[in-house]
């Protein structure tokens, strides 16, 4: 009789958070981060005014400066819903399915997982340190797979030439750990570099290679005609997927495409109307 009660109690208890959960609080990255502008391009989470498209993310949408702190956000939050680099995935927060599919790198590879983007890298000047590190990061099929994301390059050759120096590399926030990864593995090869890593975002990425306080820019998302302009030039260093995420105690598993939009729009408010 005792464990009955206290199983009717501990319903109870379930049927309460289950109710008080209706709300949903979508948390969005901040405008210039790479992420956010691929996710509003794929989900067409947008607006027109004046005949253009503009980001339409709700008024509503928590932001966050980071992947990290995205991350955070939803693990502390069970309402929420937000977006990150599907290699940054962890135990702390869940990915949900979009209209069946699970986000992974073998469904990114046959085509049945549609919502991925290129993470590029940009230069300005050229110099034998940038020449060496950029040809190795972008053949270090190892460690890029290992990390979690798809070789955009099929070569694999590649023979350190050790020039010496310092790189400043700045930028996404996404594509941080890869870079940090991938400098590492670097400076096993050639010892005489010194790396610099500066996250940030990936329109600070940019505009800091244009500027000429970095070497090397993260861009998280396609670059728009108007930087390619600027006299920098773009390579895709690996391709990434993006994994819509939730709270690990928020039930839903799978969301269409078009919900995910809703949600970001504010057109889609409570839980119990997501599909």
């Amino acid at each position: 009789m005792k464990k009955y009660i206290l199983g009717i109690l501990a319903g109870l208890s379930l049927s309460a958070n289950i109710a008080i959960a209706d709300t949903i609080h979508p948390i969005s990255r901040e405008m210039g981060s790479g992420t956010r502008g691929a996710f509003v391009e794929i989900f067409g989470i947008q607006k027109e005014i004046q005949g253009k498209k503009v980001d339409g993310t709700t008024s509503k949408a928590e932001v966050t400066n980071s992947t990290g702190v995205m991350m955070t956000t939803i693990a502390n939050n069970k309402n929420s819903i937000g977006y990150i680099s599907l290699g940054s995935l962890n135990n702390t927060i869940k990915a949900v399915n979009i209209d069946g599919v699970a986000p992974s790198v073998a469904n990114i590879n046959n085509k049945t997982y549609k919502i991925s983007r290129p993470f590029n890298i940009v230069t300005k000047t050229e110099n034998p340190l940038i020449t060496d590190f950029l040809a190795y990061s972008t053949n270090a099929k190892a460690v890029i797979e290992k990390a979690g994301y798809i070789v955009a390059s099929k070569n694999t050759n590649f023979t350190s030439k050790k020039p010496s120096g310092k790189l400043i590399i700045a930028g996404s926030s996404s594509i941080t750990p890869l870079m940090e990864k991938l400098a590492e593995s670097y400076k096993s090869v050639n010892p005489n570099a010194v790396i610099e890593i500066s996250q940030s975002d990936s329109t600070t990425g940019v505009n800091s290679v244009v500027e000429g306080i970095a070497d090397i820019g993260m861009v998280s998302r396609e670059l728009k005609p108007a930087e390619l302009q600027k006299g920098i030039k773009a390579q895709v260093l690996a391709i990434d997927g993006l994994a819509v995420i939730t709270n690990k105690d928020n039930p839903i598993k799978n969301i269409s495409k078009e919900g995910v939009k809703k949600i970001f729009l504010g057109e889609i408010t409570d839980w119990k109307d997501v599909k």
